[in-house]
């Protein structure tokens, strides 16, 4: 091709409009970065994004919420701050976020409490929490405390031996109670024979396992209480009724003889053969979001006679290879199909709402909803057991349910996944040999080879 003046001229104007259109495209590209701003989160188990639990609590929240950093100016205290305060204000952009350097505000440091640097205060529609622990599952649940409209006071009978909620026995309650506090939920113990009357602010009565029958009186005044229509969690062990027959009659519940017998536990290296697995869940608030099974050590199986105006619905059901054990737990034990024992699947849990007139006296027509949970075990929820698969996820779902948070149900921030790398020392070995010696080995040969080539041209 002949090269002409023309096609010179041609050419130089191609390649002005080349860096001309280049220049405007990285300029454009430069504007529309400060316009808008995507993030995408590539790692593995999304770490660097807020847990599906978490967007949804944020998702629940009407109006801003504020969050109060008190931390120096520079410092990787700082960064680590914003990086998590960052998640939260991608999914929910008007969350206001304030850093305030603790060293130029001391009077504001002493006025709202704050004893340590990085100590966030989260504020939402006049409430206030504070969070010293920067994880997605402290800061979430802090908002969640917030969230709550008012006080929610969980009461635990006591005075027949039930379990504790604040005890450490491995019998007792005290790690269930320590979560719902955490929750923002408030747990007290609660003698009948000394207050005399459930008290009208309880959101919850939990009823734990008595091993002493309530005095008649004491019953009465569950009775009294459910008629009002506050909400129960009666757990009851098998021979446990804590003489509230009346109580069960009331519900509608007959607890069976027996303790159920799971075969299948064997296959999950469980010995104890009456230690149950429910591993399928009946559509209901309570056991909707849970994606584990749950264990359940030395339950008895629950039928229902009348339900009266109860709404019922069965909660927990073991597997089909179950029944109900009548006879000692020891040595070669099989279903006597001749016998009184009933085979599975089995009812563990029943879950009770009706709704009440409420007002009615004073002409208002307004119907409140009342919940009750009976749940044929009580240890699944002790010190031992609780940590076991997805039981303490079962426990609070109970609580927010019955105290009327269904909102709340099974928002369980997730922990940081595994993060770690554990090498063995041969993968040690040749990682380190390899970058040490057989990398430059390799860059030093390839340079010779090249030098060598060039000097026989």
């Amino acid at each position: 091709m002949d090269v002409t003046r023309q096609t010179k001229r041609n050419l130089r104007l191609q390649r002005y409009l080349f860096t001309l259109l280049l220049l405007a495209a990285v300029g454009l590209l430069g504007w529309l970065s400060t316009q808008y701003r995507i993030q995408t989160d590539w790692t593995y188990g999304a770490r660097n994004s807020l847990s599906a639990d978490s967007e949804r609590l944020l998702a629940e929240l009407e109006g801003p919420l504020t969050i109060t950093a008190f931390v120096r100016d520079q410092g990787p205290l700082r960064d680590q701050v914003r990086e998590l305060v960052g998640r939260y204000e991608r999914v929910k952009p008007d969350i206001q976020v304030e850093f305030v350097n603790p060293d130029r505000a001391p009077e504001r440091v002493r006025e709202l409490g704050v004893s340590m640097e990085g100590e966030l205060r989260i504020a939402y529609q006049g409430r206030s929490e504070r969070v010293q622990e920067h994880t997605e599952q402290a800061l979430s649940n802090a908002i969640l405390r917030v969230a709550r409209q008012g006080e929610r006071w969980i009461g635990f009978l006591t005075g027949h031996g039930e379990r504790d909620p604040h005890g450490q026995a491995n019998h007792d309650l005290g790690h269930f109670g320590a979560e719902l506090e955490r929750k923002g939920l408030k747990v007290q113990s609660l003698n009948l024979a000394e207050t005399r009357a459930v008290p009208d602010n309880l959101s919850v009565l939990v009823i734990a396992s008595p091993q002493l029958d309530l005095l008649p009186g004491e019953v009465r005044l569950v009775r009294e209480y459910l008629e009002a229509g506050g909400n129960l969690l009666w757990l009851a062990d098998p021979g446990e009724t804590g003489g509230m027959a009346s109580v069960a009659e009331y519900l509608g519940v007959e607890f069976l003889p027996g303790v159920i017998v799971d075969a299948s536990t064997q296959l999950f290296g469980i010995e104890s053969p009456d230690v149950v697995l429910v591993t399928a869940y009946t559509p209901h608030p309570v056991t909707r979001e849970l994606r584990a099974m749950t264990l359940f050590p030395h339950a008895q199986a629950l039928q229902l006679n009348t339900t009266g105006d109860w709404d019922v619905e069965p909660l927990l059901s073991s597997m089909e290879n179950t029944w109900t054990e009548l006879g000692t737990l020891e040595g070669r034990i099989g279903f006597d199909a001749g016998s009184d024992e009933r085979a599975g699947p089995l009812d563990l849990a029943h879950a009770f709402t009706r709704s009440l007139d409420a007002g009615s006296e004073a002409g208002e027509g307004r119907t409140t909803g009342q919940r009750v949970a009976v749940i044929g075990d009580g240890d699944f929820l002790s010190n031992s057991f609780l940590g076991n698969v997805a039981n303490l996820d079962l426990g609070l779902n109970l609580i927010d349910w019955l105290s009327h948070d269904d909102s709340f149900i099974a928002i369980r921030p997730r922990a940081a996944p595994d993060q770690s790398l554990e090498l063995g020392r041969t993968a040690q070995a040749v990682i380190g040999f390899g970058f040490l010696f057989v990398l430059p080995a390799l860059l030093v040969l390839a340079g010779l080879i090249v030098w060598l080539r060039r000097r026989k041209r």
